[in-house]
Formats: C-alpha cells, structure tokens, sequence
C-alpha cells in the first residue's frame, strides 16, 4: 500500500483558492454596490408624491392653453447659443422673453433654466456647454400660463421642433 505525502502546506493546493473566489468575489461586488449607491444620487424618486400628482393638472391646463393658441417653436443650438423661433394663431401676442428649462434625462444636477430674450418672433440667450444625452427641453412665458414641451438628444441632434402636447393628439 501506498502511502500518502503532504508535499507542500495547504495555500499552494489551487482548491482552496477556487472555494474562496465566490465569497471573496460577492464581498467585492456587495462593496462596489454600496459604493455606487452612496455615490450618487436617486433624483428620480420624489418626496412629494400627492404635490407633484396635484401639479400634473396645472400642466396639463398649459399644454391646452398652447393648444388653443397654436403655439409652435423651433429650438435650435448654434454655437454658444440657443435660439427659439416661435409661431403662433393669427392675433396671438408672442410675450417678450421666454424661460427655457433643460432637464437632462438621468442627472437632475445639470438641469438648467435660462431667460431668451425676444425680438418679434425670435428669442436668443448664451448657452454654456451642454453634457450628451438626452434632454427635456420646455418653454414656456414668463407668467407660466402655457408651455411647449419636447426631448432633444445631444450632440447629434442641433435642433428641435416643439409642440403642444395637447395638439399631438390631434
């Protein structure tokens, strides 16, 4: 018979190490995870849910006020700059500055809202360096009663025609 030497101590055996991967890996992995998660922030969960469900009717009014004025825009991003060319029913006043919101699509610290300044039908304000991705953009007066409302995806796409919400389903 037989008999069976040691030849070496346990940690130069490949087998122990292959049973230790899989705990060792979901430490690893569990680390990252939390990482990530305390890293960054959930914009996307809101705290006042019944305020936000209560606004959605505020929003909608706006989108029928747009409607029933016809309202049209035309974005477009030339250089460091954003213009709007706005359109609207025969006898509608155009107001004499706009707000413009930029909401980026995942990171709500980049959202950004800018004042165009009008002359007749189109607006113009200094735009900074936008990130790639894509971006809600709304109009909308001064006042807030209406707003236009639409996605742009950058850097590919340089402009945007925005619309009444309530007039697509037309």
């Amino acid at each position: 018979m037989r008999e069976r030497r040691d030849t070496g101590p346990w940690y130069r055996e490949p087998w122990p190490w292959l049973i230790m991967v899989l705990p060792v890996t979901a430490i690893v992995a569990g680390a990252v995870t939390l990482w990530l998660a305390v890293r960054s922030n959930d914009g996307l969960v809101a705290d006042d849910y019944y305020r936000q469900g209560l606004a959605i009717n505020r929003s909608l009014a706006r989108d029928e006020r747009a409607g029933a004025l016809e309202l049209a825009a035309r974005l477009r991003i030339v250089q460091d700059a954003i213009e709007v060319t706005m359109s609207a029913r025969e006898g509608a006043v155009l107001p004499p500055e706009l707000r413009l919101k930029l909401a980026h699509a995942t990171r709500p610290r980049m959202d950004r809202t800018i004042t165009l300044a009008g002359d007749g039908a189109l607006y113009r304000a200094p735009l900074g360096a936008l990130a790639a991705g894509k971006w809600q953009v709304s109009i909308e007066d001064g006042a807030g009663t209406w707003r236009l409302a639409g996605p742009i995806v950058l850097p590919g796409q340089r402009s945007a025609n925005l619309v009444s919400q309530s007039s697509r389903g037309r």
